[in-house]
């Protein structure tokens, strides 16, 4: 059993009746036992409908029980799986079953609208409802005889543009052992099987489910909730002592922005660590994140990728304000357009080097631009380091606008903006103006009780020259009650610049 050291089948063996993971709001606990057994039937459901190492399905589920056992038996069974957020409209998750040649889709109950007029279009797809968590009780819950590691095959959120399918080669070991990135968080943290971790965010997505499949390979106990509510957070926090939280930049905002009251109602010592990443932070937003829950948040940059990777504890933050961190795994490069090296300092596209290697799944030319002829390779983002070596990240370089042939990023407005304490979310990005080339714009998701929005609109027009240049400030604002932001915190832009567009008749 020491060549299975770090995966559930371990704890399964040795402390079957340990919680793998608990779903509160539900009053279900899965065990270790329980958990190793479901993923071994869903392993041979697969091998049932004909899929060997290599092959690939899909799963369209919500945060239920039921996920965990259908990924790690893709990951028992060799073969590639694919988390489709069920969050994507109808053209968005038949593309991705397209692009992926999923020939199995997991799906429940919830998605059932969804999954009648997909199937028309895929009949040579086996679509399988797994909602009742009965679907592959007719199967042995011992292993399959052929095990081999396989891996998850992701998709960008699609939030600057149609999603891209990340692709790795299946690795050759065991199924056993960390990802050469998750060894780096566990080292640096000291995970241990100790731990009770937090998940609130959608298991579909990249960093969730790595983070909960690791969790798991630990023999950690894992809370997940099955969406978000910051008071419901605090509360399990200290129902269940938690030692973890993995908290996106959203989350933090709607933590902070509880009355005290709430926020002093809840025992949170047993935090150590909160984690977070998937998208940018407002500084002055971790600042008082790291005043009210203590030098505990530790922030990582990277991509679903995984091609590189940078750390940063609240310690180093403060030291260093805006940083991500240091490179941890790879290399980083700060380059100009035509890949020369840029002196400490100076803004330019962020590369890494030394890190995995990844491929964007039938899409070669994405691929390619994503890749030097030196190996490195990069997100699409833009940023500088310091003297001591601490990457800040500007904006993704889709983002960038040029008005008035000055270039801006909308990051630092919205940074700004979502700070003033009458702001439950903004997203600011360019739209076309005919005399400066292009202008910021201001999408305002107010808090309740705020005050009017033409009040809103003229505090928040101060609030922005009180700190940025004027160029750097909106032109434009709009309210809304809500805005289209991922649950991991990255905003759909595109749709929002796409709707204004379409209302005054202009292409971008």
């Amino acid at each position: 059993m020491d060549r299975l050291r770090q995966h559930p089948r371990r704890w399964a063996t040795e402390q079957p009746e340990r919680p793998a993971v608990i779903y509160p709001s539900l009053g279900v606990t899965i065990s270790y036992g329980e958990l190793d057994a479901r993923a071994s039937r869903c392993a041979h459901l697969l091998r049932s409908h004909g899929l060997r190492r290599g092959d690939h399905f899909a799963l369209l589920v919500e945060n239920v029980p039921v996920f965990h056992e259908i990924v790690w038996a893709g990951h028992n069974a060799g073969v590639y799986y694919t988390a489709i957020s069920w969050r994507f409209r109808e053209d968005e998750i038949a593309f991705i079953l397209d692009n992926c040649g999923a020939r199995l889709l997991f799906h429940t109950a919830r998605q059932s609208e969804t999954i009648a007029r997909l199937k028309p279009r895929f009949p040579d797809v086996a679509f399988i409802d797994v909602t009742d968590g009965r679907y592959a009780n007719a199967f042995p819950a011992t292993p399959i005889a052929d095990e081999s590691r396989g891996s998850d095959m992701l998709y960008s959120s699609g939030s600057t543009g149609r999603p891209k399918g990340i692709k790795q080669l299946l690795p050759d070991d065991g199924i056993d052992g960390l990802s050469r990135m998750f060894a780096v968080y566990a080292r640096r943290y000291g995970w241990t099987e100790d731990m009770v971790y937090l998940m609130p965010c959608p298991l579909y997505h990249s960093g969730p489910m790595r983070f909960a499949m690791a969790m798991q390979q630990l023999g950690a106990t894992l809370i997940v909730m099955e969406a978000f509510d910051a008071e419901a957070a605090l509360l399990l926090v200290e129902r269940h002592r938690v030692t973890h939280a993995h908290w996106v930049p959203t989350m933090l905002a709607r933590l902070l922005k509880l009355p005290s009251t709430i926020k002093a109602r809840h025992d949170l010592s047993s935090l150590q660590v909160i984690v977070h990443g998937a998208a940018p932070i407002a500084p002055d937003m971790k600042r008082a994140a790291i005043e009210w829950l203590g030098p505990i948040l530790e922030e990582s940059y990277g991509g679903t990728e995984g091609n590189g990777l940078t750390m940063i504890s609240s310690a180093e933050w403060l030291a260093h304000p805006g940083s991500v961190g240091r490179p941890f795994l790879g290399a980083v490069h700060i380059l100009d357009d035509v890949g020369r090296e840029l002196p400490t300092g100076e803004i330019g596209n962020i590369w890494f080097s030394g890190g995995p290697g990844f491929a964007y799944h039938n899409d070669a030319e994405r691929t390619a631009q994503a890749h030097d002829a030196h190996g490195r390779s990069t997100l699409g983002d833009i940023g500088h380091v310091d003297g001591e070596g601490y990457l800040y990240l500007t904006d993704r370089r889709s983002n960038m606008a040029i008005s008035g042939g000055v270039n801006i990023f909308p990051q630092e407005a919205e940074n700004r903006i979502i700070s003033h304490p009458d702001v439950a979310d903004a997203c600011v990005f360019a739209l076309p103006d005919d005399d400066m080339g292009e202008v910021l714009h201001a999408v305002i998701q107010p808090l309740p009780g705020a005050m009017s929005h033409a009040a809103l609109e003229r505090a928040l027009h101060d609030w922005c020259r009180e700190a940025l240049a004027s160029i750097k400030c909106p032109r434009s604002w709009e309210f809304r009650d809500s805005l289209p932001r991922h649950d991991t915190g990255k905003i759909y832009a595109r749709h929002l610049k796409e709707e204004w567009l379409a209302k005054k008749g202009r292409r971008d």
